[in-house]
């Protein structure tokens, strides 16, 4: 469908395109002319929606992301020099409840992602390699895995009735078997990027850093080494956020970010502040301050992560006293 919109308009408005993503079909709005599109999600859809969009002077495209369904048009548009915003589905349907839209059809959707653009104005989100999506989606299953084999463990538990737990110890083995082969071949595709294949031996150097942490934050956190210290913190959620308000200062805690990354690190928190010299220390005073042992931890994870981004950063290996 095709809204009415002049010649003069089209030509002198800047415009912020929403796009709604599903797997058959891409809902298009651009603001602020109103004019609404639809195209297939496919490749010559995409091509039909790029021809359209070279009729504006289009500041953004945003759009939500959907697994991998925006994918294909993400890069396409990218490819042409668009400037494309990938936005945290969460993060638009808070800003549509701000704006008083409690109704979510696509048509509604991809309007109140092209008021977005113009509002917020997110920064554009270059997509990721093809290599990299096949690591995060061996990721993501290997992850997906480890969920079933612990509750499959936990049924197992509970399980009294003979053949059940005979069908359950089999399915632990075919999802014991899974992991492993999904875990050798991204170390095998790891291995085989010399650039990944250095940041892993320099987040395994870090002690209390195993192989599967240092594989998480390679995946998961694919910014590393770019980051500020602020920043790197924020994205995985172990930054405290305020709450304060006249004169009630209240606790801080950990909200949002990246909580595969998260839970990742939580275990190679442990261990650091067993054996990692400098983190055992900060944790232990934190403890000694009165600090509780899961905010200590936490302090403990958000020290890890920041250490990560610095010496990939600066392409080097942990050392107990660097110059």
């Amino acid at each position: 469908m095709q809204g009415k919109v002049s010649p003069e308009q089209n030509a002198m408005t800047t415009v912020y395109v929403g796009i709604d993503v599903c797997k058959a079909r891409l809902d298009v709005y651009i603001h602020p002319v109103g004019l609404k599109l639809a195209f297939a999600n496919s490749a010559e859809g995409i091509k039909r929606l790029k021809r359209s969009l070279k009729a504006h002077q289009v500041a953004l495209v945003a759009m939500e992301a959907t697994g991998k369904f925006h994918r294909a048009a993400h890069r396409s548009l990218h490819a042409d020099g668009l400037p494309v915003a990938v936005v945290n589905p969460l993060r638009s349907r808070l800003f549509a409840e701000a704006m008083g839209a409690l109704a979510k059809t696509d048509r509604v959707d991809c309007r109140r992602l092209a008021i977005l653009g113009e509002s917020l104005e997110p920064d554009a989100t270059p997509p990721s390699s093809a290599f990299m999506e096949s690591l995060q989606e061996l990721s993501r299953c290997r992850d997906a895995a480890i969920a079933a084999r612990t509750a499959l463990t936990n049924q197992h538990g509970a399980t009294t009735a003979r053949q059940a737990t005979i069908e359950i110890k089999r399915q632990l083995r075919a999802v014991e078997t899974a992991i492993e082969n999904l875990g050798a071949e991204i170390e095998r595709l790891i291995g085989a990027d010399p650039r990944l294949a250095r940041r892993l031996a320099i987040l395994t150097s870090i002690p209390g850093v195993g192989t599967v942490t240092a594989i998480a934050l390679l995946v998961g956190l694919a910014e590393l080494g770019s980051l500020s210290a602020k920043q790197a913190a924020m994205i995985v959620g172990l930054a405290p956020i305020a709450r304060d308000s006249g004169q009630s200062n209240g606790p801080r805690h950990i909200k949002g970010g990246r909580a595969h990354v998260r839970r990742a690190l939580y275990m190679a928190a442990v261990s650091a502040a067993r054996f990692n010299p400098a983190l055992k220390a900060f944790y232990d005073g934190l403890l000694a301050n009165g600090k509780k042992p899961k905010v200590a931890l936490i302090a403990v994870m958000r020290k890890l992560v920041v250490l990560a981004n610095t010496l990939v950063r600066e392409n080097r290996q942990w050392e107990p006293h660097h110059a």
